[in-house]
């Protein structure tokens, strides 16, 4: 749900704002792949416009971990799973929620710094440790197994999350947002 947020915030489609580097959206899970996306996420995401029928899962994989400048994970575990393929990324795998709560915090990419100087800076202070544990601070509640009504907030509360990823990545205060 969140990559094809992103992927349309910042990638697709005539009205999309300008990034000022190239962008490429990935997603992988940590389950194997191959498969479609629950009929639960498909509903949800159709609601604010997404066409997620013919998403097909993929697997985290070490080469996909080592091509990524940024790796961002829905959950704690997702994270501590990208860390332990390749201890290399700890520096740019971040959660979601961390990434933004760091980047609130420390302040956003400033006109000029490299993505890796940025994430450089929002890294700092950070402990291995952080990675252990559940809470609602870092990980995004996981939809699955719940009702549709938990598939639409988490849609909704991703594409809040996002919104704020490219504000603090690109300083663009302007990012119209999604609908819903």
């Amino acid at each position: 749900m969140a990559a094809a947020q992103f992927r349309r915030l910042l990638v697709e489609g005539p009205d999309a704002p300008d990034a000022p580097e190239d962008v490429s959206v990935a997603s992988a899970g940590l389950l194997p792949g191959g498969y479609a996306s629950p009929p639960e996420v498909i509903t949800a995401m159709a609601e604010l416009g997404f066409d997620l029928s013919g998403h097909c899962s993929a697997q985290i994989s070490p080469e996909l971990v080592a091509a990524a400048d940024l790796i961002l994970c829905m959950g704690r575990r997702h994270a501590r799973e990208v860390v332990i393929l390749d201890h290399r990324a700890w520096g740019r795998t971040f959660t979601l929620k961390e990434l933004v709560r760091r980047g609130d915090h420390r302040g956003g990419r400033a006109p000029g710094e490299t993505l890796a100087a940025w994430l450089h800076r929002l890294h700092q202070g950070r402990e291995r440790t952080d990675l252990v544990g559940r809470s609602a601070e870092d990980d995004v509640a996981d939809p699955i197994g719940g009702p549709p009504d938990a598939f639409r907030s988490t849609a909704r509360e991703l594409g809040a999350l996002v919104e704020r990823v490219a504000a603090l990545l690109w300083a663009r205060r302007d990012i119209r947002s999604l609908p819903g």
